[in-house]
């Protein structure tokens, strides 16, 4: 472990407890907006980890969990240093949107440029100020509008280190998630940092559960990596190394007979898509046997439309 964190010219030491802020871009209105990053270090030598929350605006049990985890005095390891920035697309929050003020997605931005767009500039200063400094990550995240997602602990699985972090994690579901160009999770892995992604919920609205299985998870992390000593027991969980949506083979009106979490089998009923005027009913039916990871609760469906979304092997 470093004596010193260095973040935007600010040295912390070992044992302290710090609050940097980032400036990034200000509004139209000029007014300045600055990214806060959280940094708690323990008096011990220990591995640095990094939580993340809103990358994407809207997403908001990302942002819950590394709240109560602060709130809660659950966050300061024993070991080592976290840093924490519960709240990474400030503009898109202020906007209850996914992405930036101009549409583009943090996310499919790194590994960034410094004159670049704001999602560019935003992905340039994590990836300059903040991954040089962690060992691991995790990246919380919850479903779009309208489609839930199961708890859920994502990593690329043909990396040895990710796998060992997902057991530990141990959410309810363990899914293979291949890097996407252009993604946090890519661009960090090039340097040599691995980063993981937890789902949970849907847009804008808390998802209790979730958000419990999300800070017991990230408690277990941070005793299989030394920081801690005490930690909530794990869950039993399923790895799941293929995903498919069920797409909607009729535009109406979508009523699911499951629900997330569900095992199901293939050619099993799911729902049932009707028109609005109460003379027509198709039968959604299972493409493939697996676990319900993510739901459409989007009621008016068109044809193509995501349904939900199957972890399988």
């Amino acid at each position: 472990m470093p004596d010193f964190i260095k973040i935007n010219g600010q040295k912390i030491g070992v044992g302290q407890i710090d609050e940097i802020y980032l400036n990034i871009a200000r509004l139209p209105t000029y007014t300045n907006i600055d990214l806060p990053v959280h940094i708690y270090r323990g008096h011990e030598d220990g591995p640095v980890l990094l939580l993340t929350g809103g990358l994407h605006g809207d997403e908001i049990n990302g942002i819950e969990i590394i709240r109560r985890m602060i709130s809660q005095n659950l966050i300061t390891p024993e070991k080592g240093s976290v840093i924490a920035i519960p709240l990474v697309n400030i503009y898109g929050f202020i906007q209850n949107v996914r992405g930036v003020p101009d549409g583009k997605d943090i996310n499919r931005s790194f590994p960034g440029v410094k004159g670049g767009s704001l999602a560019r500039l935003l992905a340039y200063t994590l990836m300059h100020q903040i991954v040089p400094q962690i060992d691991v990550g995790l990246d919380f995240h919850t479903g779009g509008a309208s489609r839930a997602n199961y708890p859920q602990i994502r990593g690329a699985l043909d990396i040895p280190e990710n796998v060992d972090l997902a057991k530990a994690f141990a959410s309810p579901l363990v899914v293979h998630s291949r890097l996407i160009n252009k993604s946090f999770r890519k661009a960090a892995q090039k340097i040599g940092k691995h980063i993981l992604v937890y789902e949970t919920g849907e847009a804008l609205r808390y998802d209790e559960f979730g958000i419990q299985e999300g800070i017991n998870g990230t408690l277990r992390v941070m005793k299989h990596l030394g920081m801690r000593d005490d930690a909530p027991e794990p869950n039993e969980y399923e790895i799941l190394m293929k995903s498919n949506w069920i797409r909607a083979r009729y535009a109406g009106l979508f009523q699911t007979r499951i629900k997330l979490g569900d095992h199901i089998k293939k050619n099993q009923l799911v729902g049932y898509i009707t028109d609005p005027y109460g003379n027509e009913r198709f039968k959604a039916k299972a493409s493939y046997s697996g676990y319900v990871i993510g739901l459409n609760n989007s009621p008016v469906v068109h044809k193509g439309d995501a349904l939900m979304h199957i972890g399988h092997n």
